[in-house]
């Protein structure tokens, strides 16, 4: 503990030395050694009480911080989606508006939208950048997902120039 207020003192002393000097003269480098924190008296109240003293700028607290983004789809969302009833049940492959929603990735029939990046997001929404891809090519879209009816619906709205023109709506699966 000495030790820190040796080193407090040698701030202050530097700080005042600093006001009396010429700005001409060269100024020595301040270094203290273990030794002289040691040696060096204990600060007296009045020293202690003159230091200044940072405060806490109002922009460091906690409350201004943006709130944390989720880094998954929304646990909500999870599972098997169709645009008509036939995609939930089709078993010949043929189910061409099936959706399979996981924590990090939507699944459509013949593309993958794997999660680039969460812009914001709740229990049951999410707006975030994937990364596409299927026959033979990549690209990227904006996606808005919310889930409405209680959970037994999902709207999906895409946006960016290649975006579809209006929302698809989705039914969960049994």
């Amino acid at each position: 503990m000495s030790a820190r207020f040796a080193l407090g003192i040698a701030a202050v002393s530097l700080a005042l030395a600093g006001c009396s000097k010429k700005a001409d003269e060269p100024q020595p480098e301040a270094t203290v050694s273990s030794s002289d924190a040691a040696a060096a008296p204990e600060p007296s109240i009045s020293a202690i009480e003159a230091a200044p003293v940072a405060s806490p700028s109002p922009m460091a607290s906690k409350t201004s911080e943006p709130p944390a983004v989720a880094s998954t789809i929304p646990a909500a969302m999870h599972g098997r989606w169709g645009l008509v009833p036939k995609d939930c049940t089709s078993t010949a492959g043929d189910a061409k508006g099936l959706l399979v929603v996981s924590a990090k990735q939507m699944k459509f029939y013949e593309s993958v939208a794997r999660l680039a990046k969460v812009k914001s997001s709740g229990k049951e929404t999410i707006r975030a950048t994937f990364g596409y891809s299927g026959e033979g090519q990549s690209w990227t879209q904006d996606v808005d997902l919310n889930l409405k009816a209680g959970g037994k619906t999902l709207v999906r709205q895409d946006h960016g120039p290649d975006a579809l023109p209006g929302p698809l709506t989705y039914t969960r699966c049994s």
